[in-house]
């Protein structure tokens, strides 16, 4: 008989105050429709840090955190068709939906009526069980819910961040229409903002980046934008006032909003992505209506749209730009982050957990 469980090792958070550390759990062993994999590198989002701090409430403990996942199949069940043992392969922020309700059945299991499955911090679907993430050795996940890699092996711990930071802002750029001829802003150039300037210059937009820090200037432009503003300049602003097509605010922290919806166009938007532990300030409603302007939200992409971004990205030649590190380095890795003191996505080697 198969075994219903297998053993797998990573690191959790056991509260909300303590650091992480090696801890052994199990897995389901793979049904008919499931692919299993070894994981070979997991990115560092900031919504990991959300979680096992418990920021934005509801954490389940212990918590493995870990939604930017890139893997080896090691074992496929007997009705899986689009895997094979050996292929590369992504994990991304789900891992399952009801599978069920209009959104799902439209290929937007991220607005599951019924509340997706997330890669860590559960429920899982049928069972209510808490999930466990990427900042592991070993994964069981739906087949629907696996994606396929095609960049180069090479690259593949700078593709793992594609799988959240690059779907969260190509989502929202691909909704709104980016492309040639259009004046695009983005908002921060963290971990979601440089993947943001990378994606929307390839779609063939002009590019503008928004920063507080002048320093930031050089990067930006290296990695696509054409033209920078420090944020803080109030002239700088309102050169740019009314121009803007589509504005991506990628900053997880609480800021004044009004000073970017009055750089839209008629019938601009700005879309948010980043998740502030605290509001932002309430903006001002005469900013809105006096240009048909739309503050908008966006979260991350379906399966469908997320290998679409994974295709366009490899033929873009698209990666993150990451630091590498060990499992045993991510309490510091988070302390760093929090300063910003990244350029622009921590990643784990997985392969230095068995050292941790």
């Amino acid at each position: 008989m198969p075994q219903a469980h297998v053993e797998a090792h990573g690191y959790a958070a056991q509260s909300a105050t303590t650091p992480l550390g090696p801890f052994s759990f199990e897995r389901r062993a793979p049904g008919a429709t499931d692919v299993a994999l070894d994981v070979l590198h997991c990115g560092v989002c900031h919504s990991d840090l959300h979680t096992v701090r418990d920021e934005w409430g509801g954490t389940i403990f212990p918590s493995v955190p870990g939604h930017e996942i890139v893997g080896r199949v090691t074992a496929v069940g007997p009705l899986v068709s689009k895997f094979k043992v050996g292929d590369i392969v992504g994990v991304g922020c789900m891992v399952d939906s009801c599978q069920r309700c209009k959104p799902c059945a439209d290929g937007l299991e991220q607005y599951c009526d019924n509340g997706f499955t997330g890669t860590y911090n559960g429920p899982e679907q049928g069972t209510g069980a808490n999930t466990y993430g990427g900042y592991s050795n070993h994964m069981v996940v739906r087949e629907s819910f696996v994606l396929r890699i095609s960049h180069d092996e090479k690259q593949l711990a700078a593709v793992a961040p594609l799988l959240c930071a690059g779907i969260t802002t190509y989502s929202p750029l691909r909704e709104w229409g980016v492309g040639p001829g259009h004046k695009v802003g983005i908002v921060g150039l963290g971990g979601l903002g440089h993947m943001g300037v990378k994606i929307a210059a390839a779609m063939g937009a002009h590019v503008v980046l928004f920063t507080t820090s002048a320093g930031k200037r050089e990067d930006a432009l290296r990695l696509g934008a054409k033209e920078v503003v420090v944020s803080k300049n109030t002239e700088e602003m309102a050169a740019h006032a009314g121009s803007f097509d589509f504005i991506l605010n990628t900053v997880a922290a609480p800021h004044d909003l009004d000073a970017f919806l009055v750089l839209l166009k008629l019938d601009g938007t700005m879309t948010l992505v980043g998740a502030p532990a605290s509001p932002h300030p309430s903006p001002g409603v005469f900013n809105l209506i006096m240009k048909r302007r739309r503050l908008a939200g966006s979260l991350i992409g379906g399966i469908r749209q997320t290998q679409e971004m994974l295709d366009f990205c490899a033929q873009h030649g698209i990666v993150s730009d990451i630091e590498v590190i060990r499992m045993d380095e991510i309490e510091t890795a988070y302390a760093r982050m929090l300063k910003s003191d990244v350029k622009y996505r921590f990643v784990v080697d997985m392969a230095t957990l068995k050292a941790a």
